[in-house]
């Protein structure tokens, strides 16, 4: 099962939780991988980051990224949470959690989904510095690498 939410709001501990029945005993999955990241500071001088999307269009995105790992891995279920609007510092941004039978199985897709919505899905990112000024952030060389290699390698 794939779920995605994009939000302004911030993600409660209870608001996207793994609730399938793929984590009970008799299910076959012995892994669950979550991966969170927050806003930086950058050195101090980043306060927040402002994120913008295309509402439908960013949904459908990270399904899209979530369907491919599915093709890929096999997988039981992948969430994905984002926020957008205005994220301070040390404020969650991404939620990625995978269930699957096999550590590596879903360790190996959870970074998969992250890579790719690091390159592929459609946010603009803002930094905010303490005046309010605002910087685009471009997307750094090592992301698109990190997605590359899942481009030149179909290891499990």
């Amino acid at each position: 099962m794939i779920q995605v939410q994009i939000s302004e709001m911030p993600l409660s501990l209870t608001s996207l939780s793994l609730t399938e029945p793929s984590l009970e005993s008799d299910s076959g999955d012995g892994a669950l991988v979550i991966f969170e990241g927050r806003v930086r500071s950058e050195n101090g001088r980043v306060v927040a980051l402002e994120i913008e999307h295309y509402p439908a269009m960013t949904e459908r995105s990270i399904e899209a990224i979530a369907e491919q790992a599915t093709r890929r891995w096999p997988v039981t279920d992948i969430q994905v949470f984002h926020r957008v609007g205005w994220v301070g510092v040390g404020e969650l941004i991404v939620r990625v959690a995978v269930t699957a039978e096999h550590r590596r199985v879903a360790f190996d897709a959870c970074a998969f989904v992250m890579d790719y919505l690091k390159t592929q899905a459609p946010f603009w990112k803002k930094e905010i510095n303490a005046a309010g000024e605002g910087v685009w952030v471009e997307m750094k060389q090592t992301d698109r690498d990190a997605a590359a290699r899942w481009s030149q390698s179909r290891e499990q």
